[in-house]
């Protein structure tokens, strides 16, 4: 919409993965080399965690463009499922046939293809990522893979990747074994304010034009302070204040545009709408003393209609008026002879 207006190839902050916009800053150049050393002396276990946002995903895409073709690569991404689906995700992204196959034919076909592969001088890396919605039992069952070995090398490495609640399962005691087979562990920190400002002009250099826009002084310290240095704050953010930009026909930002977008943001989240419609709501502690008057008003009048309907069955009631009751001897309680059962009945008539 903007890229010619700014002078762009392509939008420079747009919210894929897109490797060919990482920018390595100390932790992720640090993650990246990790992981390459890893693959390279197929090491068992490798394990990535950060926040959402922090270019988790960015880096393993980065890293799969560079894997050689010997190494075939299974990734799965959708992890919130069971035990029998896993393997079947695993197994079709090796691109074994999987209609029909319970678990135990699974398994039996994954060990015979990596097998095969480490006959034929080819490795095999599983992928994982969103790692953090496994539950300790599926772990468990993914260290077991694992188990497959030579004597001398794996046959199937295994990098898990996920958000930092992934740390909190691993460290569940049931899991000791994982954790000692995890050979190289790297955590992705959000940027430093100086990291955040060379990723924005790394982004726009990557777009096409480093210097589409000036930024004056002070608009990178509020960017910072807005993403903590988040990479996919940072990219929602400069999305919109290009946008903002380009409606307006300008290229500079200042303070107030970048304020006024940060704001916009912020109304539009939808926590704060969420904020909105409780403040406008009656305050909580009226409602359950308006029901409660209401409850009692109703269980009154019920007790009271209740009480009617068992004096008209009993014959206690006369056109609305309680009937005087007979005594033993045919008197009223006042001494006065009460009405013979025929005059009763003819009197109801």
């Amino acid at each position: 919409m903007y890229k010619t207006f700014f002078g762009f190839k392509c939008r420079p902050f747009q919210l894929t993965p897109d490797p060919e916009f990482l920018f390595m800053s100390r932790v992720h150049k640090r993650a990246l080399t990790y992981l390459n050393y890893g693959i390279s002396d197929n090491f068992g276990f490798i394990l990535i965690t950060g926040a959402i946002g922090t270019g988790k995903t960015t880096i393993i895409r980065a890293l799969l463009k560079k894997i050689p073709n010997e190494i075939k690569i299974a990734r799965i991404n959708n992890t919130k499922v069971t035990s029998h689906q896993l393997i079947s995700l695993i197994n079709d992204d090796f691109g074994l046939d999987i209609k029909g196959k319970d678990k135990t034919q699974l398994l039996g076909d994954l060990t015979d293809f990596l097998i095969k592969q480490y006959a034929e001088g080819g490795r095999s890396v599983l992928i994982i990522d969103e790692a953090q919605n496994l539950s300790a039992d599926m772990l468990e069952e993914i260290r077991l893979l694992s188990n497959l070995e030579t004597d001398k090398s794996k046959l199937l490495q295994i990098i898990l990747i996920g958000q930092p609640e992934l740390n909190l399962t691993l460290s569940k005691p049931e899991l000791e074994q994982l954790r000692q087979r995890i050979a190289i562990n790297t955590y992705i920190s959000p940027l430093t304010r100086d990291e955040t400002e060379s990723y924005i002009r790394h982004r726009l250099k990557v777009a096409g034009n480093e210097n589409a826009v000036r930024f004056e002084n002070g608009v990178i310290d509020v960017i910072y302070d807005f993403s903590k240095g988040t990479p996919r704050l940072i990219n929602i953010l400069c999305e919109f204040v290009f946008l903002a930009l380009f409606a307006e026909e300008k290229k500079i930002i200042d303070l107030a545009l970048i304020k006024d977008v940060i704001g916009d943001l912020i109304h539009a989240r939808p926590e704060t709408k969420a904020n909105e419609l409780i403040s406008q709501s009656p305050p909580r502690e009226e409602i359950p003393e308006k029901l409660k008057k209401a409850l009692r008003s109703f269980s009154q009048r019920l007790l009271t209609l209740e009480a009617t309907v068992y004096e008209m069955q009993n014959g206690t009631l006369i056109n609305g008026k309680k009937k005087r009751q007979p005594s033993i001897n045919g008197e009223s309680d006042n001494g006065k002879k009460e009405l013979s059962e025929g005059q009763y009945t003819g009197l109801k008539k």
